[in-house]
C-alpha cells in the first residue's frame, strides 16, 4: 500500500533527525509520501501568530498519521507547548512510551521491556488553573473523568493483548486522592475484568517509582494519569539509556502522531552529531500502526544490529559517527533484511 503522512520537521536538531529517519524509512520499501509542514513553533508564530496553525492540524486530520521532530517550547513565558496543543486539539488521549533495552549501552539494567501508557488530555494538565491575586494563592484542578479513564485503560489492555504482554499495572495515589485517583483505580478494576487473560495489579505512585528503579523486570505495561505518566515515562526511559533512545506516540481514535520525545537541543543543531535513534524507533511504531509489521521488524532488528556492532554510533552513544552515517548504517541493514 501507499501512504501519505504529515511530516513536521520541527526545529533545533529536528530537521536533522527527521532526515536521518527518512533515510531509514526509504530502505524499508514501504511507499510513503510526505506532506511537509514546516510552519510549527516559533516559525509559525512569526508567520501566522500561532505556534500551531490550522493548516498543520488540517493536514494531520486529513492523513490521520504524522511523524514529528522536536519543537522548542519557551520556558516560563511565550507560547504553549505545541505537543500539548496537538494532544488537546486532536484528542490524542493515549501517550505510549515503549522503553526497551538496546545492546551495547551502559544502563542500570539489562533486558528491560516496559511500555508506559499515559492519559494525555486531562488530569493536572487540563489547564484548569486559577490565581487569587489578593491572597496570592494558585490553584490547579486535576480533572479525572470516567470516559477519559476508560479509554486509556482499555487502550492499554488492548495493546498488551495485541503485543503479547500478559501483565498490566495501574499506578495511582488513591490512598490520598480518593476521588480522582480513586475513580481511575475503580475504572481500572472494572476493565481488567474484561481481560481475564491478562494479569492486573496496581501500585501507589511513589512505590511504583521505587519498584521501577529496583525491579523493572517485574513490570510490563503501566497505565496511569497525565502527571504521573509524564514522570514515569521519563523515569523508565532512564532505565534504558535516556530520552535519546526511546520512541513516543500520541494516539487517538482518529489520528496518531509519532515523535521523538527528547528536546530540540538547539546548542548542537546543524552540527550533524544528533542521535536519531528516538525518532527512528518512533517511525518503527508508525509502521506497526500502519500495519507494516515486516518493515517495522526490519527497522527494529537493524537498530539492534547497529548497536551490537558498535562501530557507527553517534557521540552521545560513545561513538564518533555523524547523524547521517549512523542512519546510513541502519538503512543498509534494513535493506539487507528486507531483501533477505
Amino acid at each position: 500500500m501507499a501512504y501519505t503522512i504529515t511530516l513536521i520537521p520541527g526545529d533545533g536538531i529536528g530537521p536533522e533527525v527527521v532526515e536521518a529517519t527518512l533515510r531509514v524509512l526509504d530502505a524499508t520499501g514501504v511507499e510513503l509520501t510526505w506532506d511537509r509542514q514546516d510552519a510549527v513553533g516559533t516559525a509559525a508564530v512569526e508567520r501566522f501568530g500561532t505556534p500551531l496553525p490550522e493548516p498543520v492540524l488540517a493536514s494531520i486530520r486529513r492523513h490521520r498519521v504524522a511523524l514529528k521532530g522536536p519543537v522548542t517550547t519557551p520556558v516560563g513565558k511565550g507560547f504553549k507547548s505545541v505537543n500539548v496543543q496537538l494532544r488537546q486539539k486532536l484528542d490524542l488521549y493515549a501517550n505510549v512510551r515503549p522503553c526497551l533495552t538496546l545492546p551495547g549501552l551502559r544502563t542500570p539494567f539489562q533486558n528491560v521491556d516496559l511500555v508506559i501508557f499515559r492519559e494525555n488530555t486531562e488530569g493536572l494538565y487540563s489547564g484548569l488553573e486559577h490565581f487569587d491575586e489578593r491572597l496570592q494563592i494558585a490553584d490547579s484542578t486535576a480533572r479525572i473523568s470516567r470516559r477519559g479513564s476508560e479509554r486509556i485503560i482499555r487502550f492499554c489492555f488492548q495493546y498488551a493483548r495485541r503485543h503479547g504482554y500478559d501483565l498490566v499495572t495501574l499506578a495511582h495515589k488513591a490512598n490520598i486522592l480518593k476521588l480522582t485517583s480513586g475513580l481511575f483505580l475503580s475504572v481500572g478494576r472494572e476493565i481488567a475484568a474484561e481481560f481475564p487473560d491478562i494479569t492486573f495489579n496496581d501500585r501507589i505512585i511513589d512505590n511504583m517509582c521505587m519498584q521501577l528503579v529496583m525491579h523493572p523486570e517485574q513490570y510490563q505495561c503501566i497505565v496511569t494519569t497525565n502527571l504521573f505518566g509524564d514522570i514515569l515515562s521519563d523515569l523508565a526511559a532512564g532505565l534504558v539509556g535516556g530520552l535519546g533512545v526511546v520512541a513516543g506516540a500520541n494516539i487517538g481514535d482518529e489520528v496518531a502522531v509519532f515523535e521523538a520525545v527528547h528536546g530540540s537541543a538547539p546548542d548542537i543543531a546543524g552540527q550533524g552529531i544528533a542521535n536519531p535513534t528516538a525518532l527512528i524507533r518512533s517511525a518503527e511504531m508508525m509502521l506497526r500502526h500502519l500495519g507494516e509489521a515486516q518493515a517495522a521488524d526490519a527497522v527494529r532488528q537493524a537498530l539492534i544490529d547497529t548497536f551490537t556492532e558498535g562501530t557507527h554510533l553517534t557521540r552521545d552513544l560513545g561513538g564518533s559517527a555523524s547523524t547521517m552515517a549512523f542512519a546510513d548504517r541502519v538503512a543498509e541493514r534494513v535493506a539487507a533484511l528486507r531483501a533477505g
